[in-house]
């Protein structure tokens, strides 16, 4: 098999998403790719570019090495494992309207390390989530949160950390329930992730995760409640490309044991042990992310916080979250698993005492 990436399935999805790739940078002969000022601005703070549309492996010697050993991930297999995949979906899955390009199957090998049974299961739940959660996932585009980028509620440090993690920083005591639904902060975050998910470096090294509660009150904490928190959980762990290396959180209030009640059910063992809580204490902080690459207000030395850089790279992606989020229902006609992300109600059950737990811690 050539490493020319293979057209993309789904007549509706397909066309368009072809149609957008058309419009990027190329590589030549040698497999040069031309300049764009758009990509260059954005490598300009330190965000990496999009792959290019023809699949040709972008990762340093260091990182295959990287990739083979914790991700079983064989340079001389790995279109072979891609086309392994891209089968099953073609066999198991014939209407399943999905990408089937090299890299973006890649992700989910990756994710899985190259187990195809559970990359299938990931993609599949990958596209579950939009069915099950349409507030999320209806319209979803950049423009669309505009209003939670200029809060201030997210963004994603200009900088990798020394194993090659971009770091997610989250700030909830930016966001009020009077300002809009909670819902769309967790839009915000998807496409984030989605944007964070396309260079190679990331599906190897992963991200970290800096949530700042400074501000944070009963106000913030109980509006999400546990089916919310159920959904975002089950979608990181089990419905999206991506591994996630540690949760850092910082200025968290006495009432954050009664937040963390709500989620640690819903967390994996794994997911649970990476999870670090330092308080107010910024050199417990320094300890697993050094300042070199945290902002002033974190006690870093890399400038102060800037908001506005990865507000405007997501902004500047919007015809592609088009082209991803705005087409029709990606499972209609597939067949689905007995097993999908979000099952019932039942951790509405639990609410109740979950919330007298916080009105106690504040």
């Amino acid at each position: 098999m050539g490493e020319r990436c293979t057209a993309v399935h789904g007549t509706d999805c397909g066309s368009l998403w072809q149609s957008y790739i058309h419009k990027q940078p190329m590589a030549d002969q040698n497999g040069h790719i031309d300049a764009d000022p758009l990509l260059d601005q954005v490598a300009g703070v330190g965000f990496p570019a999009p792959p290019p549309p023809i699949y040709s492996c972008t990762l340093t010697p260091e990182l295959v090495a990287k990739a083979r050993e914790e991700l079983q991930e064989k340079p001389e297999w790995r279109l072979r494992d891609v086309q392994a995949l891209r089968d099953m979906i073609l066999k198991d899955q014939p209407n399943l309207r999905t990408r089937l390009d090299d890299a973006f199957l890649l992700r989910f090998l990756r994710a899985r390390k190259f187990d195809y049974d559970r990359a299938l299961q990931l993609l599949m739940n990958y596209h579950s989530s939009r069915r099950a959660w349409p507030e999320v996932f209806q319209d979803l585009k950049p423009s669309t949160v505009k209003h939670v980028l200029d809060l201030g509620f997210l963004t994603v440090l200009p900088r990798p950390d020394p194993q090659g993690r971009y770091i997610l920083c989250l700030r909830p005591g930016k966001w009020k329930p009077n300002d809009y639904p909670f819902v769309d902060n967790i839009r915000a975050i998807y496409l984030t992730l989605e944007k964070l998910i396309q260079p190679e470096e990331t599906q190897v090294n992963g991200i970290v995760i800096l949530v700042d509660y400074t501000g944070v009150g009963l106000s913030q904490a109980s509006n999400p409640g546990p089916l919310l928190a159920k959904k975002v959980v089950s979608i990181l762990q089990d419905g999206f490309p991506i591994r996630i290396k540690a949760v850092n959180i910082v200025n968290e209030p006495r009432i954050f044991k009664g937040i963390f009640a709500i989620i640690k059910p819903f967390l994996k063992e794994k997911m649970a042990e990476r999870f670090v809580l330092h308080g107010s204490d910024l050199s417990s902080l320094h300890r697993v992310i050094p300042r070199s690459v945290l902002p002033e207000e974190y006690g870093g030395v890399a400038g102060q916080l800037d908001m506005s850089a990865w507000a405007r790279t997501l902004l500047s992606a919007e015809e592609e979250f088009v082209v991803e989020f705005c087409q029709p229902d990606p499972l209609e006609g597939a067949a689905l698993p007995d097993s999908m992300l979000f099952e019932g109600e039942q951790a509405e059950d639990s609410y109740r005492s979950l919330r007298s737990q916080l009105y106690y811690c504040y």
